[in-house]
C-alpha cells in the first residue's frame, strides 16, 4: 500500500473531499488546500510526493501558482493539472511550466487514479536515476592508478555508517572527496551539512552545534540538521577548545541536548572530518583532543597532494575549463600542449585549489582560443619560498645555476636535520670533504650553526 503524500489544491469543497475519500481509499496521505494561500502554507510546512492543482481559483489561478514554484525552482514533485474549461493553450503552457499531465474536469476517477500513479511512478524513476548519477558526477577526477585507488577506498568506506578522517595537505579537495563519499552512501537521499571549523566561535559554538529551544521555538544546530545524513567538519585543526569539548562529549555520548532543554536527542548522523597531515603532531603538543581523533579516525582516508598525481593534470584542467565555462559563463579556451606539459611538471603548492584559480583566470584574461605555454608562464609563481620544501618549489621556473642552487640548499637543509646539525656526519653521508662542505654551506646561506643549538 502506498504511503505517498498528496496535496490537492481546489476551490471546490466538493471535489476536494470527493478526491480526498477516493486517494485515501487508495492508501495515499492527503492534504486538501482551498486556494494558492493554503496551498503555499501546505508546502511549506510539508514535503509532498504529488499535487493535483485546479487552474480557477478564486485568489490566484493555478498557471499563476504553477509558474510561481517553477521559477523559484521549487518543483520538487510532479503537478498534475484539473481544470473543467481547459483549452490547448492552457495545457501547453502548464507542460512547459513542469506540470506532469492534465485531467479534465468532471473527474473520470478511473483515469484520475491512472494519472496519479503514473506521475509518481515517474517521479520515483527520475529520482532513482539522479540517484544512480550523481555519485558518479561528483567523482574526484583523475584516470591515474592513484586516484582509481582512492576513489574505490571511498566507495568502501560508503559501505559503512562509520565516522571517517580525511587527512591531507589544504587544497587537495578533502571536502570533495567527503561529499563523494556522503553521494555514494545509503544516507545520499539525507541532509549533508558542512560546517567550517574556524566558523564556530566560542560565543555561538554551543548553538551552533547543539540548537537551541525556547518558548516552543526550535532552532536547529549542525547536529540536528544533519540527522539521518551527514555531518561534515573541515578542519579539526581550527575548532576551539571550547568546540572540541562540547564535539568531544556528543561523540562519546551519541547524544546532545539543545540549549533551553533538558531533552537528550540521539546522534544519528554520520561524521566525517577533515584535517591537515600533521595532525598527529597537533595531537602530541595538545592542539587538538585525541579523543576527537580517535572518535572520528575509525576510518582514515589520506589525499594526495596533486604533485604526487601530475599526469591526471591534463584532464583536471580539461575539467575545470568546461566548469567554469557552464557554471559562470566564462569564454572556452583550451591549453595548447605545450602548457599541458609545463604544468605537469609543476609542483602545484596550493594543489587542485591553485589549479581551479589558474584556469579561472587564464580564462578571463585571455582573448585567443589557445592558452599558450607563454601566458602559463607569467601566471604561475616563479620560485616558491626558499623554505618550502623542494617538492613545492618550482625549479623549472628558474635558470639552471639558481635552480641547482635550490636543490643544493634544500637537499643539505634535510640532510643536516637528519645528522643531527653534525656537519662531521653530513660529510660523510653526503660524500664531501668538511673544509669544502663548510664553504657550500656558507655560499649557500645554510645555517648549521642554529641547527646544532636548536639541537
Amino acid at each position: 500500500m502506498s504511503t505517498s503524500n498528496v496535496l490537492v489544491v481546489d476551490d471546490e469543497a466538493d471535489i476536494r473531499a470527493l478526491i480526498q475519500d477516493i486517494l485515501s481509499d487508495e492508501g495515499y496521505s492527503v492534504t486538501a488546500a482551498a486556494d494558492a494561500q493554503e496551498a503555499r502554507a501546505a508546502r511549506a510546512a510539508g514535503k509532498f510526493d504529488l499535487v493535483l492543482l485546479d487552474i480557477w481559483m478564486p485568489d490566484t489561478d493555478g498557471i499563476t501558482l504553477l509558474r510561481e514554484w517553477s521559477d523559484a525552482g521549487d518543483l520538487a514533485c510532479p503537478v498534475v493539472i484539473m481544470s473543467g474549461h481547459g483549452t490547448v493553450d492552457t495545457a501547453v503552457e502548464a507542460t512547459r511550466l513542469g506540470a506532469f499531465d492534465f485531467v479534465e474536469k468532471p473527474l473520470s476517477l478511473a483515469k484520475l487514479l491512472r494519472t496519479v500513479e503514473a506521475a509518481l511512478e515517474s517521479a520515483e524513476k527520475r529520482a532513482l536515476s539522479v540517484r544512480r548519477l550523481l555519485p558518479s558526477l561528483m567523482a574526484p577526477v583523475g584516470r591515474s592508478q592513484l586516484m582509481k585507488a582512492l576513489r574505490e577506498k571511498v566507495q568502501q568506506y560508503a559501505q559503512h555508517d562509520a565516522p571517517v578522517l580525511l587527512s591531507g595537505e589544504p587544497g587537495t579537495g578533502r571536502s570533495a572527496f567527503a561529499r563523494y563519499l556522503h553521494a555514494l552512501s545509503r544516507r545520499a537521499d539525507q541532509p549533508l551539512v558542512s560546517i567550517t571549523a574556524a566558523s564556530l566561535l566560542d560565543s555561538n559554538v554551543e548553538e551552533q552545534l547543539l540548537g537551541s529551544e525556547s518558548d516552543g521555538e526550535i532552532h536547529a544546530g549542525a547536529f540536528e540538521r544533519a540527522e539521518n545524513g551527514t555531518l561534515v567538519i573541515d578542519d579539526l585543526s581550527d575548532l576551539s577548545d571550547k568546540a572540541q569539548k562540547i564535539i568531544a562529549a556528543v561523540l562519546e555520548d551519541a547524544e546532545y541536548t539543545r540549549l533551553g532543554s533538558s531533552t537528550p536527542i540521539s546522534l544519528n548522523a554520520r561524521i566525517v572530518a577533515t584535517v591537515s597531515n600533521d595532525y598527529d603532531a597537533q595531537v602530541a603538543s595538545g592542539a587538538l583532543r585525541r579523543d576527537i581523533v580517535a572518535h572520528i579516525g575509525a576510518l582514515t582516508l589520506q589525499v594526495p597532494p596533486l604533485r604526487e598525481y601530475s599526469e591526471d593534470v591534463p584532464e583536471l584542467l580539461a575539467y575545470y575549463v568546461d566548469k567554469l565555462v557552464d557554471s559562470e559563463g566564462l569564454t572556452f579556451r583550451r591549453f595548447s600542449v605545450a602548457a599541458q606539459n609545463r604544468l605537469r611538471n609543476y609542483p602545484w603548492p596550493d594543489n587542485v585549489r591553485e589549479l581551479k584559480n589558474l584556469v579561472r583566470r587564464l580564462l578571463l584574461s585571455g582573448s585567443e582560443k589557445d592558452i599558450t605555454l607563454q601566458e602559463v608562464e607569467a601566471e604561475i609563481t616563479a620560485v616558491a619560498s626558499a623554505h618550502e620544501p623542494l617538492v613545492k618549489q618550482d625549479l623549472l621556473a628558474l635558470p639552471l645555476r639558481e635552480a641547482r642552487e635550490q636543490f643544493e640548499r634544500a637537499y643539505l637543509q634535510q640532510q643536516l636535520v637528519l645528522c643531527g646539525g653534525k656537519v662531521g656526519q653530513l660529510a660523510k653521508r653526503v660524500g664531501m670533504e668538511r673544509t669544502h662542505l663548510y664553504r657550500k654551506l656558507r655560499s649557500l646561506g645554510v645555517d648549521f650553526k642554529s641547527v646544532v643549538t636548536d639541537d
